[in-house]
Protein backbone atom coordinates (compact mmCIF):
# COMPACT_ATOMS: atom_id res chain seq x y z
CA UNK A 1 0.00 0.00 0.00
CA UNK A 2 1.44 3.35 -1.05
CA UNK A 3 1.31 6.06 1.63
CA UNK A 4 1.26 9.74 0.74
CA UNK A 5 1.62 12.78 3.02
CA UNK A 6 -1.68 13.90 4.51
CA UNK A 7 -2.97 16.93 6.45
CA UNK A 8 -3.92 14.39 9.14
CA UNK A 9 -0.21 14.26 9.96
CA UNK A 10 0.62 17.95 9.74
CA UNK A 11 3.30 19.42 11.98
CA UNK A 12 4.65 22.92 12.45
CA UNK A 13 8.35 22.93 13.32
CA UNK A 14 9.68 26.12 14.92
CA UNK A 15 13.33 26.41 13.89
CA UNK A 16 16.13 28.80 14.75
CA UNK A 17 18.28 29.14 11.63
CA UNK A 18 21.61 30.86 11.11
CA UNK A 19 20.77 33.88 8.99
CA UNK A 20 22.95 33.25 5.97
CA UNK A 21 22.24 32.58 2.31
CA UNK A 22 21.31 29.00 1.40
CA UNK A 23 20.25 27.79 4.86
CA UNK A 24 16.55 27.51 4.14
CA UNK A 25 17.31 25.91 0.77
CA UNK A 26 19.07 23.13 2.70
CA UNK A 27 15.96 22.56 4.81
CA UNK A 28 13.65 22.56 1.78
CA UNK A 29 15.87 20.09 -0.07
CA UNK A 30 16.03 17.78 2.95
CA UNK A 31 12.25 17.86 3.38
CA UNK A 32 11.80 16.92 -0.26
CA UNK A 33 14.28 14.05 0.04
CA UNK A 34 12.54 12.83 3.21
CA UNK A 35 9.17 12.68 1.40
CA UNK A 36 7.54 15.51 3.36
CA UNK A 37 5.02 17.85 1.75
CA UNK A 38 6.18 21.40 2.52
CA UNK A 39 3.40 23.87 3.34
CA UNK A 40 3.44 27.32 4.89
CA UNK A 41 6.70 28.95 5.94
CA UNK A 42 6.36 31.89 8.33
CA UNK A 43 8.96 34.21 9.84
CA UNK A 44 8.38 34.44 13.60
CA UNK A 45 11.18 36.89 14.41
CA UNK A 46 14.60 38.00 13.25
CA UNK A 47 17.49 38.24 15.70
CA UNK A 48 21.12 39.17 15.28
CA UNK A 49 22.59 36.47 13.04
CA UNK A 50 19.53 34.24 13.38
CA UNK A 51 16.04 33.91 11.98
CA UNK A 52 13.19 31.95 13.63
CA UNK A 53 10.78 30.32 11.19
CA UNK A 54 7.67 28.15 11.56
CA UNK A 55 7.80 25.44 8.88
CA UNK A 56 4.62 23.43 8.25
CA UNK A 57 5.00 19.96 6.75
CA UNK A 58 2.56 17.15 5.94
CA UNK A 59 3.89 13.67 6.72
CA UNK A 60 2.72 10.12 6.06
CA UNK A 61 2.32 8.99 9.67
CA UNK A 62 3.68 9.64 13.15
CA UNK A 63 6.90 7.76 12.44
CA UNK A 64 7.47 9.88 9.35
CA UNK A 65 6.89 13.05 11.40
CA UNK A 66 9.70 12.02 13.75
CA UNK A 67 12.03 11.21 10.83
CA UNK A 68 11.48 14.68 9.37
CA UNK A 69 12.10 16.44 12.69
CA UNK A 70 15.25 14.40 13.39
CA UNK A 71 16.59 15.11 9.89
CA UNK A 72 16.16 18.87 10.42
CA UNK A 73 17.90 18.60 13.80
CA UNK A 74 20.92 17.12 12.03
CA UNK A 75 21.44 20.18 9.82
CA UNK A 76 24.35 22.25 11.06
CA UNK A 77 23.24 25.77 11.93
CA UNK A 78 19.60 24.78 12.56
CA UNK A 79 18.04 24.31 16.00
CA UNK A 80 14.54 22.85 16.48
CA UNK A 81 12.82 24.92 19.16
CA UNK A 82 9.38 23.32 19.17
CA UNK A 83 7.23 20.84 17.26
CA UNK A 84 3.46 21.26 17.18
CA UNK A 85 1.16 18.53 15.86
CA UNK A 86 -1.52 20.57 14.11
CA UNK A 87 -4.17 17.83 14.35
CA UNK A 88 -3.78 17.55 18.11
CA UNK A 89 -3.79 21.35 18.37
CA UNK A 90 -7.09 21.50 16.47
CA UNK A 91 -8.68 19.30 19.16
CA UNK A 92 -7.26 21.24 22.13
CA UNK A 93 -10.07 21.89 24.62
CA UNK A 94 -12.64 20.22 22.35
CA UNK A 95 -13.94 21.40 18.98
CA UNK A 96 -17.43 22.64 19.84
CA UNK A 97 -19.12 24.97 22.35
CA UNK A 98 -22.57 26.41 23.08
CA UNK A 99 -23.50 30.04 22.40
CA UNK A 100 -26.58 31.93 23.59
CA UNK A 101 -28.80 33.27 20.81
CA UNK A 102 -29.51 36.47 22.74
CA UNK A 103 -27.71 38.48 25.41
CA UNK A 104 -28.78 38.59 29.06
CA UNK A 105 -27.91 42.20 29.94
CA UNK A 106 -30.31 43.05 32.75
CA UNK A 107 -33.20 41.87 34.93
CA UNK A 108 -35.70 42.41 32.12
CA UNK A 109 -33.82 39.99 29.83
CA UNK A 110 -33.43 37.51 32.66
CA UNK A 111 -37.13 37.58 33.50
CA UNK A 112 -38.00 36.63 29.92
CA UNK A 113 -35.47 33.86 29.27
CA UNK A 114 -35.53 32.42 32.79
CA UNK A 115 -37.67 32.85 35.86
CA UNK A 116 -40.42 34.01 36.08
CA UNK A 117 -41.28 34.39 32.37
CA UNK A 118 -40.06 30.96 31.32
CA UNK A 119 -42.87 29.37 33.37
CA UNK A 120 -45.40 30.59 30.78
CA UNK A 121 -43.53 28.72 28.04
CA UNK A 122 -43.26 25.60 30.18
CA UNK A 123 -47.02 25.52 30.73
CA UNK A 124 -47.74 26.15 27.07
CA UNK A 125 -45.61 23.10 26.14
CA UNK A 126 -47.22 21.10 28.98
CA UNK A 127 -50.59 21.72 27.36
CA UNK A 128 -49.31 21.05 23.81
CA UNK A 129 -46.10 19.00 23.51
CA UNK A 130 -45.78 19.83 19.82
CA UNK A 131 -44.93 23.40 20.82
CA UNK A 132 -41.53 22.11 22.00
CA UNK A 133 -40.57 22.34 18.32
CA UNK A 134 -41.49 26.03 18.34
CA UNK A 135 -40.16 27.24 21.67
CA UNK A 136 -37.12 25.04 22.39
CA UNK A 137 -34.02 23.80 20.62
CA UNK A 138 -35.81 20.51 19.81
CA UNK A 139 -36.78 21.71 16.33
CA UNK A 140 -33.15 22.12 15.32
CA UNK A 141 -31.30 19.56 17.44
CA UNK A 142 -29.84 16.11 16.85
CA UNK A 143 -28.24 13.74 19.35
CA UNK A 144 -25.12 12.05 17.99
CA UNK A 145 -25.01 8.87 20.08
CA UNK A 146 -22.35 6.17 20.31
CA UNK A 147 -21.06 3.50 22.66
CA UNK A 148 -17.57 3.68 21.16
CA UNK A 149 -17.55 0.08 19.92
CA UNK A 150 -16.91 0.64 16.20
CA UNK A 151 -15.08 3.95 15.84
CA UNK A 152 -13.76 4.68 12.34
CA UNK A 153 -11.26 1.92 11.56
CA UNK A 154 -10.19 1.80 15.21
CA UNK A 155 -12.79 -0.58 16.60
CA UNK A 156 -13.89 -0.79 20.23
CA UNK A 157 -11.96 2.08 21.84
CA UNK A 158 -14.57 3.19 24.38
CA UNK A 159 -16.83 6.21 24.85
CA UNK A 160 -14.17 8.72 25.92
CA UNK A 161 -11.96 7.96 22.92
CA UNK A 162 -15.01 8.22 20.64
CA UNK A 163 -15.69 11.81 21.68
CA UNK A 164 -13.41 13.51 19.11
CA UNK A 165 -15.32 11.79 16.29
CA UNK A 166 -18.70 12.72 17.74
CA UNK A 167 -17.56 16.33 18.19
CA UNK A 168 -16.41 16.35 14.58
CA UNK A 169 -19.81 15.08 13.49
CA UNK A 170 -21.48 17.84 15.50
CA UNK A 171 -19.24 20.41 13.78
CA UNK A 172 -20.28 19.15 10.36
CA UNK A 173 -23.98 19.30 11.27
CA UNK A 174 -23.58 22.93 12.35
CA UNK A 175 -21.20 24.11 9.63
CA UNK A 176 -23.03 22.58 6.67
CA UNK A 177 -26.67 22.40 7.77
CA UNK A 178 -27.02 24.84 10.67
CA UNK A 179 -28.12 22.01 12.99
CA UNK A 180 -27.24 21.98 16.69
CA UNK A 181 -25.86 18.51 17.36
CA UNK A 182 -24.75 17.14 20.72
CA UNK A 183 -22.17 14.35 21.17
CA UNK A 184 -23.45 11.73 23.61
CA UNK A 185 -21.06 8.87 24.40
CA UNK A 186 -22.59 6.10 26.50
CA UNK A 187 -20.55 4.06 28.96
CA UNK A 188 -22.39 0.82 28.27
CA UNK A 189 -22.46 -1.86 25.59
CA UNK A 190 -25.74 -3.33 26.81
CA UNK A 191 -28.35 -3.14 24.06
CA UNK A 192 -31.27 -2.62 26.46
CA UNK A 193 -29.46 0.14 28.37
CA UNK A 194 -28.57 1.95 25.15
CA UNK A 195 -32.14 1.76 23.83
CA UNK A 196 -33.66 2.94 27.11
CA UNK A 197 -31.14 5.76 27.52
CA UNK A 198 -31.80 7.12 24.05
CA UNK A 199 -35.56 6.75 24.52
CA UNK A 200 -35.35 8.67 27.80
CA UNK A 201 -33.32 11.59 26.39
CA UNK A 202 -35.28 11.81 23.13
CA UNK A 203 -37.74 14.58 24.20
CA UNK A 204 -34.95 17.15 23.86
CA UNK A 205 -34.13 16.23 20.24
CA UNK A 206 -35.70 16.39 16.80
CA UNK A 207 -33.60 13.48 15.55
CA UNK A 208 -31.19 10.75 16.67
CA UNK A 209 -27.98 10.02 14.76
CA UNK A 210 -26.57 6.67 15.90
CA UNK A 211 -22.86 6.46 15.23
CA UNK A 212 -20.04 3.91 15.49
CA UNK A 213 -22.06 1.17 17.22
CA UNK A 214 -20.83 -2.29 16.31
CA UNK A 215 -22.81 -4.82 14.28
CA UNK A 216 -25.01 -6.72 14.75
CA UNK A 217 -26.23 -4.81 17.86
CA UNK A 218 -26.63 -1.62 15.83
CA UNK A 219 -29.38 -3.24 13.72
CA UNK A 220 -31.56 -4.09 16.72
CA UNK A 221 -30.90 -0.76 18.44
CA UNK A 222 -31.92 1.22 15.39
CA UNK A 223 -34.97 -0.86 14.46
CA UNK A 224 -36.40 -0.84 17.99
CA UNK A 225 -35.83 2.88 18.49
CA UNK A 226 -37.55 3.60 15.19
CA UNK A 227 -40.61 1.76 16.43
CA UNK A 228 -40.52 3.49 19.84
CA UNK A 229 -39.85 7.11 18.90
CA UNK A 230 -41.76 9.69 16.87
CA UNK A 231 -38.58 11.36 15.56
CA UNK A 232 -36.11 10.17 12.89
CA UNK A 233 -33.52 7.62 14.02
CA UNK A 234 -30.69 6.98 11.56
CA UNK A 235 -27.58 4.86 12.03
CA UNK A 236 -25.34 6.89 9.79
CA UNK A 237 -22.68 4.20 9.32
CA UNK A 238 -25.39 2.19 7.59
CA UNK A 239 -27.67 4.56 5.78
CA UNK A 240 -25.53 7.66 5.31
CA UNK A 241 -22.89 5.62 3.51
CA UNK A 242 -25.49 3.67 1.53
CA UNK A 243 -27.17 6.86 0.28
CA UNK A 244 -23.86 8.23 -1.05
CA UNK A 245 -22.90 4.90 -2.66
CA UNK A 246 -26.31 4.77 -4.37
CA UNK A 247 -25.84 8.36 -5.57
CA UNK A 248 -22.44 7.42 -7.03
CA UNK A 249 -23.92 4.36 -8.77
CA UNK A 250 -26.77 6.45 -10.21
CA UNK A 251 -24.09 8.65 -11.78
CA UNK A 252 -22.03 5.68 -12.94
CA UNK A 253 -25.12 4.42 -14.75
CA UNK A 254 -25.58 7.89 -16.28
CA UNK A 255 -21.94 8.00 -17.34
CA UNK A 256 -21.91 4.49 -18.81
CA UNK A 257 -25.46 4.84 -20.19
CA UNK A 258 -26.37 1.58 -18.50
CA UNK A 259 -29.57 0.61 -16.64
CA UNK A 260 -28.61 0.63 -12.94
CA UNK A 261 -30.92 -2.31 -12.31
CA UNK A 262 -28.91 -4.53 -14.64
CA UNK A 263 -25.45 -4.04 -13.18
CA UNK A 264 -23.74 -6.84 -11.26
CA UNK A 265 -22.36 -5.75 -7.88
CA UNK A 266 -19.97 -7.41 -5.45
CA UNK A 267 -19.78 -5.98 -1.91
CA UNK A 268 -16.91 -6.77 0.43
CA UNK A 269 -18.01 -6.51 4.05
CA UNK A 270 -21.10 -7.75 5.88
CA UNK A 271 -20.97 -5.31 8.79
CA UNK A 272 -23.28 -2.34 9.27
CA UNK A 273 -22.28 -0.51 6.09
CA UNK A 274 -22.06 -3.62 3.90
CA UNK A 275 -25.49 -4.89 4.88
CA UNK A 276 -27.14 -1.49 4.58
CA UNK A 277 -25.64 -0.92 1.14
CA UNK A 278 -26.74 -4.33 -0.11
CA UNK A 279 -30.28 -3.90 1.17
CA UNK A 280 -30.63 -0.34 -0.13
CA UNK A 281 -29.28 -1.20 -3.59
CA UNK A 282 -31.59 -4.23 -3.68
CA UNK A 283 -34.59 -2.10 -2.67
CA UNK A 284 -33.66 0.39 -5.40
CA UNK A 285 -33.93 -2.39 -7.98
CA UNK A 286 -30.41 -3.81 -8.47
CA UNK A 287 -31.00 -7.54 -8.72
CA UNK A 288 -27.54 -9.12 -8.90
CA UNK A 289 -25.67 -8.33 -5.67
CA UNK A 290 -23.20 -10.68 -3.98
CA UNK A 291 -22.03 -9.81 -0.46
CA UNK A 292 -18.79 -11.36 0.81
CA UNK A 293 -17.49 -11.60 4.36
CA UNK A 294 -14.35 -13.26 5.75
CA UNK A 295 -15.76 -16.67 4.81
CA UNK A 296 -16.49 -15.66 1.21
CA UNK A 297 -19.80 -15.20 -0.59
CA UNK A 298 -22.98 -15.14 1.49
CA UNK A 299 -25.65 -17.35 -0.06
CA UNK A 300 -28.92 -18.94 0.98
CA UNK A 301 -28.16 -22.18 2.80
CA UNK A 302 -24.65 -21.26 3.94
CA UNK A 303 -23.97 -22.75 7.37
CA UNK A 304 -20.69 -21.19 8.48
CA UNK A 305 -20.55 -17.85 10.33
CA UNK A 306 -24.17 -16.89 9.77
CA UNK A 307 -26.54 -14.84 11.95
CA UNK A 308 -30.17 -13.73 11.48
CA UNK A 309 -29.08 -10.58 9.64
CA UNK A 310 -26.84 -12.48 7.22
CA UNK A 311 -29.67 -14.96 6.63
CA UNK A 312 -31.95 -12.08 5.66
CA UNK A 313 -29.20 -10.78 3.39
CA UNK A 314 -28.83 -14.22 1.79
CA UNK A 315 -32.54 -14.31 0.95
CA UNK A 316 -32.46 -10.88 -0.72
CA UNK A 317 -29.13 -11.10 -2.61
CA UNK A 318 -26.96 -13.50 -4.63
CA UNK A 319 -29.69 -14.81 -6.96
CA UNK A 320 -27.16 -16.96 -8.86
CA UNK A 321 -26.05 -18.60 -5.58
CA UNK A 322 -22.36 -17.78 -6.12
CA UNK A 323 -20.12 -19.62 -3.65
CA UNK A 324 -16.43 -19.38 -2.86
CA UNK A 325 -14.04 -16.50 -2.22
CA UNK A 326 -14.39 -12.83 -3.07
CA UNK A 327 -12.09 -13.51 -6.01
CA UNK A 328 -14.61 -16.05 -7.32
CA UNK A 329 -17.50 -13.63 -6.80
CA UNK A 330 -15.79 -10.87 -8.81
CA UNK A 331 -15.74 -12.84 -12.08
CA UNK A 332 -17.84 -10.87 -14.56
CA UNK A 333 -18.97 -8.25 -12.03
CA UNK A 334 -19.46 -4.64 -13.17
CA UNK A 335 -18.99 -2.97 -9.79
CA UNK A 336 -16.96 -3.76 -6.68
CA UNK A 337 -17.87 -1.94 -3.45
CA UNK A 338 -15.41 -2.34 -0.60
CA UNK A 339 -16.69 -1.68 2.91
CA UNK A 340 -14.33 -3.94 4.80
CA UNK A 341 -10.55 -3.85 5.28
CA UNK A 342 -7.28 -3.08 3.47
CA UNK A 343 -5.86 -5.32 0.75
CA UNK A 344 -8.77 -7.73 0.28
CA UNK A 345 -8.62 -7.66 -3.53
CA UNK A 346 -5.77 -7.68 -6.06
CA UNK A 347 -5.21 -6.35 -9.58
CA UNK A 348 -5.87 -9.91 -10.84
CA UNK A 349 -9.35 -9.78 -9.23
CA UNK A 350 -10.13 -6.54 -11.11
CA UNK A 351 -8.96 -8.16 -14.35
CA UNK A 352 -11.64 -10.84 -13.85
CA UNK A 353 -14.40 -8.21 -13.82
CA UNK A 354 -16.51 -7.22 -16.81
CA UNK A 355 -15.08 -4.68 -19.27
CA UNK A 356 -14.70 -1.13 -17.93
CA UNK A 357 -14.88 -2.15 -14.27
CA UNK A 358 -15.98 0.22 -11.52
CA UNK A 359 -14.22 -0.04 -8.15
CA UNK A 360 -15.33 1.70 -4.96
CA UNK A 361 -12.54 0.89 -2.46
CA UNK A 362 -13.99 2.64 0.59
CA UNK A 363 -12.15 1.23 3.61
CA UNK A 364 -10.53 4.13 5.42
CA UNK A 365 -7.77 5.12 5.82
CA UNK A 366 -6.36 2.16 3.86
CA UNK A 367 -8.61 0.91 1.05
CA UNK A 368 -9.26 -2.63 -0.18
CA UNK A 369 -6.71 -2.12 -2.95
CA UNK A 370 -4.11 0.59 -3.45
CA UNK A 371 -5.55 3.28 -5.74
CA UNK A 372 -2.25 3.30 -7.63
CA UNK A 373 -2.69 -0.42 -8.38
CA UNK A 374 -6.36 -0.08 -9.33
CA UNK A 375 -6.31 3.08 -11.47
CA UNK A 376 -4.69 1.59 -14.60
CA UNK A 377 -7.29 -1.20 -14.66
CA UNK A 378 -10.61 0.52 -13.98
CA UNK A 379 -13.02 2.83 -15.76
CA UNK A 380 -14.07 4.53 -12.52
CA UNK A 381 -12.37 4.51 -9.12
CA UNK A 382 -13.80 5.91 -5.89
CA UNK A 383 -12.36 5.82 -2.38
CA UNK A 384 -13.26 7.08 1.07
CA UNK A 385 -10.23 9.38 1.07
CA UNK A 386 -9.95 13.06 0.27
CA UNK A 387 -6.62 12.77 -1.57
CA UNK A 388 -8.09 10.93 -4.59
CA UNK A 389 -10.97 11.81 -6.94
CA UNK A 390 -14.51 10.62 -6.17
CA UNK A 391 -14.52 10.64 -2.38
CA UNK A 392 -17.49 8.65 -1.08
CA UNK A 393 -18.15 10.34 2.22
CA UNK A 394 -21.36 10.12 4.25
CA UNK A 395 -20.90 13.82 4.97
CA UNK A 396 -22.62 14.31 1.60
CA UNK A 397 -25.81 12.78 2.97
CA UNK A 398 -26.45 13.19 6.69
CA UNK A 399 -26.46 17.03 7.02
CA UNK A 400 -29.00 17.42 4.23
CA UNK A 401 -31.12 14.43 5.28
CA UNK A 402 -31.49 15.67 8.85
CA UNK A 403 -31.97 19.28 7.69
CA UNK A 404 -34.88 18.20 5.51
CA UNK A 405 -36.41 15.98 8.20
CA UNK A 406 -36.14 18.69 10.86
CA UNK A 407 -37.62 21.29 8.54
CA UNK A 408 -40.87 19.31 8.34
CA UNK A 409 -40.69 18.04 11.95
CA UNK A 410 -40.62 14.48 10.62
CA UNK A 411 -41.91 11.57 12.68
CA UNK A 412 -39.38 9.15 11.22
CA UNK A 413 -37.49 8.15 8.09
CA UNK A 414 -38.17 5.67 5.27
CA UNK A 415 -36.56 4.22 2.16
CA UNK A 416 -38.23 6.74 -0.14
CA UNK A 417 -36.59 9.59 1.77
CA UNK A 418 -33.17 7.94 1.39
CA UNK A 419 -33.72 7.35 -2.33
CA UNK A 420 -34.72 11.01 -2.74
CA UNK A 421 -31.51 12.05 -0.96
CA UNK A 422 -29.39 9.81 -3.22
CA UNK A 423 -30.98 11.20 -6.38
CA UNK A 424 -30.50 14.77 -5.13
CA UNK A 425 -26.81 14.15 -4.46
CA UNK A 426 -26.34 12.47 -7.84
CA UNK A 427 -28.04 15.20 -9.87
CA UNK A 428 -26.01 17.95 -8.23
CA UNK A 429 -23.50 16.79 -10.87
CA UNK A 430 -24.86 18.06 -14.19
CA UNK A 431 -24.65 16.02 -17.41
CA UNK A 432 -21.91 18.20 -18.86
CA UNK A 433 -19.84 17.88 -15.66
CA UNK A 434 -20.06 14.11 -15.33
CA UNK A 435 -16.89 12.14 -16.07
CA UNK A 436 -14.79 9.32 -14.64
CA UNK A 437 -13.11 11.53 -12.04
CA UNK A 438 -16.29 13.38 -11.09
CA UNK A 439 -19.16 10.99 -10.39
CA UNK A 440 -19.93 12.48 -6.99
CA UNK A 441 -19.97 16.14 -5.89
CA UNK A 442 -17.40 17.60 -3.54
CA UNK A 443 -18.24 17.49 0.15
CA UNK A 444 -17.61 21.26 0.10
CA UNK A 445 -20.23 21.93 -2.61
CA UNK A 446 -22.76 23.90 -0.57
CA UNK A 447 -25.50 23.17 -3.12
CA UNK A 448 -25.60 19.55 -1.96
CA UNK A 449 -27.10 20.12 1.50
CA UNK A 450 -29.76 22.49 0.17
CA UNK A 451 -30.68 20.11 -2.65
CA UNK A 452 -30.83 17.06 -0.37
CA UNK A 453 -32.80 18.90 2.32
CA UNK A 454 -35.41 20.07 -0.20
CA UNK A 455 -35.77 16.60 -1.75
CA UNK A 456 -36.03 14.93 1.66
CA UNK A 457 -38.59 17.42 2.97
CA UNK A 458 -40.77 16.98 -0.13
CA UNK A 459 -40.57 13.17 0.07
CA UNK A 460 -41.38 13.24 3.80
CA UNK A 461 -44.50 15.26 3.01
CA UNK A 462 -45.53 12.88 0.20
CA UNK A 463 -45.05 9.77 2.34
CA UNK A 464 -46.82 11.08 5.44
CA UNK A 465 -43.80 11.55 7.71
CA UNK A 466 -44.12 15.32 8.04
CA UNK A 467 -45.98 16.84 10.97
CA UNK A 468 -46.75 19.93 8.89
Amino acid sequence: MTHVPSPSYSITIRTEIENRIGMFAKIATLLSQAGGDLGAVDIVRVEKGKIVRDITVNARDEGHEKEIVNAIRDIEGVKVLRVMDRTFFAHQGGKIEIHSKMPVRDRNDLSKVYTPGVARICMDIHENKEHAYRYTIKGNSVAVVTDGTAVLGLGDIGPEAAMPVMEGKAMIFKEFAGIDAFPICLDTKDTEEIINTIKNISPAFGGINLEDISAPRCFEIESRLRRMLDIPVIHDDQHGTAVVVLAALINVSRLLKKDIRRIRVVISGAGAAGMANALMLSAYGIKDIVVCDRMGAIYSGRKQDMNPYKKTLARKTNPRKIKGSISDAMKGANVFIGLSAPNVITPDDIKKMSGGPVVFALANPEPEISPEDALPLVRVLATGRSDYPNQINNMLSFPGIFRGLLDVKARGVNEEVKFAAARAIAHTVKDDELHEDYIIPSIFDRKVVASVAHAVAEEAKKTGLARH
